[in-house]
């Protein structure tokens, strides 16, 4: 017996097909999971699910910011509604929170050209 037959059959004794399986069908979801997330950062138009995925909201979430006006989406034959990626993402960053040092920032910009330093 040669050193690769023995670590075959050591393999062998400690293998358990049921873990294996989950491992592979893990790994499998895991790899599925990113393509389809690469395949969507190429698209352009997304449509409804796509975008519920995009956004991580619920499809209800989602319904409600279309049916309010707050999101922008196109309905093309009046049905199903599409979404323009490149327009999620700008509505994303709407409404941005200043932080602090950008206050400070500003405020030390507006004393100076006042013509005050900043105390």
């Amino acid at each position: 017996m040669t050193i690769n037959d023995d670590f075959i059959d050591r393999v062998h004794f400690h293998f358990n097909p049921e873990i294996m399986d989950t491992l592979i069908l893990q790994k499998l979801e895991s790899i599925e999971t990113m393509l389809i997330e690469q395949n969507m950062l190429k698209k352009d138009v997304l449509n409804f699910k796509e975008t519920t995925a995009y956004l991580e909201v619920s499809g209800s979430h989602l319904y409600k910011l279309t049916s309010a006006g707050i999101i922008p989406s196109y309905k093309p034959n009046g049905k199903k509604l599409y979404f323009n990626r490149k327009e999620l993402d700008v509505w994303l960053l709407s409404n941005k929170q200043t932080s602090k040092d950008e206050i400070d920032q500003q405020a030390d910009e507006y004393l100076m050209k006042a013509g005050r330093a900043k105390l």
